[in-house]
């Protein structure tokens, strides 16, 4: 796979990518924490983050969005992490280098897979081995953060979470619930699917994904929040399987706050079971990160997003994380620095940053 991202071209009056990243929430980067703000649960010391870059586009149809983990990368993601007392592991795209682009390619034009499924092989594959390389990094007490690519990874990152901490809860933060299966997804694209797998709904139990995914994830234990986009089979699944949503008219009524506030006690009441955050960054509104495959007006401000971020942090239960849906490639150069910088900002909020 490549790592090329499209070259940003310095001009009077803009900024590159990092300069950018780094102004963005101010100037708390120039000074280094010695150790992350809050006490982590679930960690073993020294506090360690392992950046997990999975440059994958297959699981829907805009290329592109396997550039994002060199983007974030390319703006200075991993000092801005060792900026807030981390350590910083990285492995760049080796896990997943000997699959070529050609064959996600091929795969687009081509493979149809079981039912309606599109790419199923390549996505299957890729996700397997993410969670492997999850898996590794939460056995040693790190913190895996998965940089995407499509969200179709989530499957991989999440079934990777749940092999060291199966009483996880997951928070997913998104326009879209990716809670069809290969029996009601009208498109075929693998992102919107991921969370079926992981529950082991009715249909997901098919080729090639069998062989390695197990139902891991109880549906008491996903919470949602930033739906605006829910397509009428997923609406119908949400339902029948009692899945909390906090829809953007929930965040409109009470305040993200509240909707913060209600759905961490869903999913973890006492605050004992490590959480996983899963953040689609067409969560936000396209005026916050448009440079993304399937924005959708109407969603969570910058600082809505980041109070999430924020709050989850506090708790001291992160023990992974995802950054998912940065296409690079889409949008003109402003679009992509903001959002690659909103992606960046996003993580260092999940990761401890705080406004004072």
């Amino acid at each position: 796979m490549s790592f090329i991202v499209r070259r940003i071209t310095r001009t009077p009056g803009t900024r590159t990518l990092s300069t950018s990243v780094r102004r963005m929430r101010g100037a708390g980067l120039a000074e280094v924490q010695a150790r992350p703000t809050y006490t982590h649960k679930f960690l073993k010391d020294p506090p360690t983050v392992a950046v997990v870059g999975c440059p994958f586009s297959a699981g829907q149809a805009r290329p592109g969005v396997d550039l994002g983990p060199n983007a974030l990368v390319q703006s200075g993601l991993l000092d801005q992490i060792k900026s807030l007392g981390w350590n910083v592991t990285y492995d760049g795209a080796a896990p997943f280098a000997d699959i070529p682009r050609a064959s996600v390619q091929e795969a687009r034009e081509h493979e149809t897979g079981e039912g309606k499924m599109r790419n199923a092989r390549v996505v299957s594959e890729v996700c397997e081995r993410l969670a492997k390389v999850v898996a590794e990094h939460a056995a040693r007490g790190e913190l895996p953060v998965t940089v995407g690519g499509d969200h179709s990874l989530a499957l991989g990152s999440i079934a990777g979470t749940m092999s060291k901490h199966p009483d996880a809860c997951v928070l997913w933060i998104d326009a879209h619930a990716d809670i069809n299966t290969p029996l009601t997804t009208t498109t075929g694209n693998l992102h919107g699917c991921p969370v079926s797998f992981l529950l082991g709904l009715q249909g997901t139990d098919v080729e090639p994904f069998k062989g390695w995914v197990k139902p891991c994830l109880r549906p008491d234990r996903l919470v949602y929040i930033g739906l605006r986009d829910v397509d009428p089979a997923e609406k119908r699944i949400l339902r029948e399987n009692n899945i909390k949503c906090f829809t953007m008219h929930d965040v409109d009524k009470h305040g993200i706050g509240a909707c913060v506030k209600m759905a961490l006690e869903h999913v973890n009441p006492r605050g004992e079971r490590p959480v996983h955050l899963s953040f689609d960054v067409d969560a936000t509104d396209p005026t916050v990160a448009g440079s993304t495959g399937t924005p959708v007006r109407g969603g969570l401000t910058f600082r809505e997003g980041h109070y999430i971020c924020e709050a989850v942090a506090e708790t001291g239960c992160l023990v992974a994380l995802d950054i998912m849906e940065v296409n690079p490639t889409l949008g003109d150069d402003k679009l992509v620095e903001q959002t690659v910088a909103v992606g960046c900002s996003l993580t260092r909020a999940a990761l401890g940053e705080t406004l004072l």
